[in-house]
């Protein structure tokens, strides 16, 4: 498998080829640029497999050199710094990315899931997905979801809630589509407490603006689109009538 290293920095490049050296023996040949202009090129001229990309370039960002090319036909796994917003789209997105400085064991976890991918044809549309959130100066209002057979390009707007279980999420949506993600609840509770849900309980993340009434019995139930039901923990239920009457 051919491996395209896209960075400006000549340090991070040489520390990528140690480490996939060391970890990633199913790379077989590692090529190099320091930019759009030069990682256009060695595109073109070696056809990789794998693109590592770095979001912020000297002549330009990675989104530049993505938009540049007539299609995609490679994996890309994005590498970025600690900046919350770039980090939260590649979440939306369900992009891979790599935060510097890049861990050992973060770039091998990668590479398996590229050697892993089975709908690759889908990475023009996440690309499409991460663009738009990443233009936003708030964040993105699609998400991507990805069961064992498929990916979603799934309105947040569309989500009623999400429930826990165990190391999985189900999401349930209006067209009474439910798909379970192989992500916790505290992760995408991060992601969507800012579009407006709230954790009712330690296993129900809601969309505040899918509830229909709130039911006084047996400890309090909310009554959400679809008629579905959630419950609400005692130690949560004060602060949720309380946003209920400012709603």
């Amino acid at each position: 498998m051919r491996l395209l290293i896209v960075d400006n920095e000549s340090n991070i490049r040489e520390g990528i080829v140690h480490m996939v050296a060391e970890y990633c023996p199913e790379i077989t040949e590692i090529i190099q640029a320091d930019g759009v202009a030069t990682g256009l090129q060695q595109i073109e001229l070696k056809t990789p497999d794998v693109l590592l990309l770095d979001v912020e370039l000297d002549d330009g960002t990675g989104m530049d050199l993505l938009t540049s090319l007539n299609k995609v036909n490679f994996e890309v796994i994005f590498i970025t710094a600690h900046d919350k917003y770039a980090v939260e789209a590649f979440k939306f997105s369900a992009v891979d990315f790599l935060t510097k400085p890049i861990d050992p064991s973060d770039l091998r976890s990668a590479i398996e899931k590229v050697l892993e991918r089975k709908a690759k044809n889908s990475l023009a549309e996440q690309i499409e997905v991460l663009q738009a959130n990443m233009n936003k100066l708030t964040k993105g209002e699609k998400i991507v979801l990805k069961d064992i057979n498929s990916i979603y390009f799934v309105d947040v707007s569309d989500i009623i809630r999400c429930q826990s279980d165990a190391q999985y999420t189900e999401f349930h949506l209006v067209d009474q589509k439910k798909i379970v993600v192989s992500r916790t609840l505290k992760e995408y509770e991060e992601l969507l407490t800012p579009f407006g849900f709230i954790r009712t309980h330690h296993s129900h993340l809601i969309n505040v603006k899918k509830i229909v009434r709130f039911d006084k019995a047996d400890g309090g139930t909310l009554i959400l689109q679809n008629n579905q039901q959630v419950p609400i923990s005692q130690r949560k239920k004060a602060a949720i009538l309380s946003l209920l009457e400012n709603l």
